[in-house]
């Protein structure tokens, strides 16, 4: 049997094309895909971003799951968020083509069910991974079809009707696609909007020529930032390659951490339904769970990955959940993650009123924070013994294991250390009062993971 557990992660499927994830293999995970929730559904819908590969392994996929008997509808080019609309709205199972962020030469598989409810390791993906890996029975039914539908101006509809910007002040805004899937859906979300887009890297373009399609790390936002400040702009906005994460930079340039935007959209959402539960990842600012309590929220801390939040979410009935890593649910967006909404909450609370974004979103700024800092390290689980180790002897410190290894230290001072899900790293989040406190624990907690 192949071993596929180098493939098949937390919450996705995800690998080198050619040599880790092909058609044959694609089109046996449809059809897994399809005896997983063919009691639940008649059809699949499918989307794909711009890689070269996506196509084909899409078309693949969708011929696994007729050869189940069920049907396909296929909504071609979209964004992650795009095809969580269309699982929602259409209320059928989903799967998405995209390895996000990752070089070129990956590619993988997001799948959901109707509704856009996940399919993680402990939903469903455990049960695929095994269906393949035993070899998926066939079916002598009949084939299912396999039918095309555009839902991308439904898509941006839905969006606007969501956040309201009729009263905003006119804005001009700099999106930044990276040649990802934000080109294909910006332009129809922000047309007839009071938001002048001074478009860079809209080219649908899977090589990413010009830097990678992931705006956490801080070299892939130099281009927006000089842009923003080259024309005057209110703010810059940042897609992933599948355009379900973005990222904002203030009029100045300067990056707004995912916590603040996490804190003002819930801020936003409490207002219309007040007393409402708001999710927040262990790694986001302690000043989100702060700030959702005064106003009046309730706030509810998980581990890091999306069909966690989302279980968490259905679990408590939140109506809005964020994560350090510039995801965003919203419950009227079934659960799921959107960018797009997220980014339209923002630019709706700057063209509220008439300050720049840096004034407005230093109110749900309170501490000082590194960023993720990856540690590509060999034996992930010694290291994290390593650290464990070293500050579990100290006098005042508090540790727990929720999602890797969470140090609270005396001062409210902390840190957060846990294996990447797709990648050989660690990655290390540190929070403190100020700048000085921060670099001093990354320094002595790179010390030991680095030695």
């Amino acid at each position: 049997m192949p071993d596929l557990s180098g493939i098949v992660k937390a919450y996705d499927i995800r690998g080198v094309v050619g040599e880790q994830l092909d058609a044959d293999l694609v089109r046996d995970f449809g059809a897994a895909f399809a005896l997983l929730i063919k009691p639940e559904a008649p059809a699949v819908v499918i989307g794909h971003d711009m890689r070269d590969s996506s196509p084909g392994l899409a078309e693949a996929f969708a011929d696994g799951v007729t050869s189940q008997g069920l049907d396909v509808v296929s909504i071609g080019l979209a964004s992650t968020d795009q095809l969580y609309f269309a699982s929602g709205s259409l209320n059928l199972p989903g799967a998405m083509f995209t390895a996000s962020h990752n070089p070129a030469k990956y590619n993988g598989i997001k799948m959901c069910r109707a509704g856009a409810s996940p399919v993680g390791q402990d939903t469903g993906l455990a049960e695929i991974r095994d269906t393949v890996e035993q070899g998926v029975p066939g079916f002598e039914g009949q084939r299912g079809t396999a039918s095309e539908r555009d839902v991308l101006a439904d898509y941006a509809a839905y969006l606007r009707n969501l956040v309201d910007l009729s009263g905003s002040r006119p804005l001009k805004i700099v999106v930044d696609a990276g040649n990802g899937m934000g080109g294909h859906t910006v332009p129809t979300v922000f047309d007839g909007l009071p938001i002048d887009v001074v478009p860079m890297y809209f080219e649908l373009d899977g090589s990413f020529p010009n830097h990678e399609a992931n705006p956490l790390d801080p070299a892939n936002i130099v281009d927006l930032q000089a842009k923003v400040r080259e024309v005057g702009a209110d703010a810059g906005v940042a897609f992933d390659g599948d355009a379900d994460r973005c990222f904002i930079v203030d009029e100045r340039g300067e990056p707004v951490s995912p916590s603040a935007i996490t804190a003002l959209v819930a801020v936003r959402e409490l207002a219309k339904d007040p007393g409402g539960t708001i999710i927040h990842n262990l790694i986001t600012s302690k000043g989100v769970p702060e700030i959702v309590a005064e106003h009046g929220g309730k706030p509810v801390r998980t581990r890091v990955g999306h069909s966690f939040i989302k279980a968490e979410m259905a679990r408590t009935g939140a109506i809005f959940g964020g994560e350090h890593s510039a995801h965003y649910y919203f419950r009227d967006f079934w659960r799921a993650d959107t960018g797009m909404l997220a980014a339209l909450h923002v630019l709706a609370a700057l063209g509220e009123q008439n300050g720049p974004l840096s004034e407005l979103t230093s109110a749900y700024s309170r501490y000082a924070a590194s960023g993720e800092i990856n540690s590509t390290v060999d034996d992930q689980v010694a290291k994290m013994m390593a650290v464990k180790d070293a500050f579990g002897a100290r006098s005042g410190v508090e540790i727990d294991e929720l999602d890797g290894l969470t140090v609270q230290l005396p001062g409210g001072a902390w840190f957060n250390l846990r294996p990447s899900n797709t990648e050989p790293l660690l990655r290390l989040n540190v929070e403190a009062a100020n700048a000085e406190a921060v670099q001093g624990l990354v320094d002595e907690v790179l010390a030991i993971i680095r030695s």
